[in-house]
C-alpha cells in the first residue's frame, strides 16, 4: 500500500480533486524505480488505485514500467466526509478525528466499517500495489495492530506499507517512511 506523492493543492483549495506538483510526479517516478529493483519473483505484478487523480498519477509510472493498465478501486479512496458538511468543513472534522477512535467519528457512515472495507479491498489484491491515502493507510494499519485510534501513524508521500495477506486477512509486515510533520 503506497501513499500518492505530493499533491498540487491542498484541502479546502479550488481543486477538489488535485493531481501531483512537480515533486510529487518525482516522487511517483522514485516510487515506481524503488518497486522495479525487487526481485523479479517480489516485484508488483499490477497496480490498484484510488479514482482521485493523485493516487492515479502516483500509480501510472508503476503501471509503464510493469506494462500494466491502473486498476481503479473506490474502497481505497478518500474517507467520506459527512454529507452535511461542506468541503470547507472537511479539514475541522479531519482535526477532530485525528485525535479520536474510529467508533467516535461523527458522520452518516459507519466508519469503523469503512476501516474494515479500506482493509478488505487492499487483501483483494495480493501481490498487487495498491495506491492510496492518509487516512485510508491508517485504517489499514490501525486494523492490523488492533488499535481503535484513527491515526496510528504518519505515512509520508508514497510511503510503502507492507501488508502479507493470508485467507483474506492483512498483517503489517513494515511500516513505509513517517512524516516529519502531521497531514493537519
Amino acid at each position: 500500500m503506497i501513499r500518492h506523492g505530493k499533491p498540487a493543492a491542498s484541502w479546502g483549495e479550488a481543486d477538489q480533486d488535485p493531481g501531483l506538483d512537480e515533486t510529487g510526479h518525482a516522487q511517483a517516478r522514485e516510487v515506481a524505480a524503488i518497486l522495479m529493483q525487487m526481485p523479479p519473483e517480489e516485484r508488483p505484478k499490477f497496480v490498484v488505485s484510488s479514482p482521485l487523480n493523485r493516487c492515479r498519477q502516483t500509480a501510472q509510472p508503476l503501471a509503464d514500467a510493469l506494462g500494466v493498465d491502473v486498476i481503479i478501486d473506490p474502497r481505497v479512496g478518500e474517507i467520506p466526509t459527512p454529507k452535511a458538511l461542506s468541503q470547507d468543513e472537511r479539514p475541522a472534522w479531519l482535526k477532530a478525528a485525528f485525535g479520536g477512535l474510529w467508533r467516535d467519528m461523527v458522520g452518516d457512515l459507519d466508519y469503523e466499517a469503512w476501516r474494515g472495507e479500506v482493509s478488505a479491498a487492499v487483501a483483494d489484491y495480493p501481490g498487487g500495489a495498491v495506491f492510496s491515502h492518509y487516512v485510508a493507510i491508517n485504517a489499514a494499519v490501525s486494523l492490523c495492530r488492533g488499535d481503535d485510534r484513527v491515526l496510528t501513524c504518519q505515512p509520508d508521500h508514497t510511503a510503502v506499507m507492507s501488508f502479507d495477506i493470508d485467507e483474506g486477512v492483512l498483517t503489517l509486515v513494515a511500516l513505509g517512511q513517517e512524516a516529519s510533520t502531521q497531514v493537519l
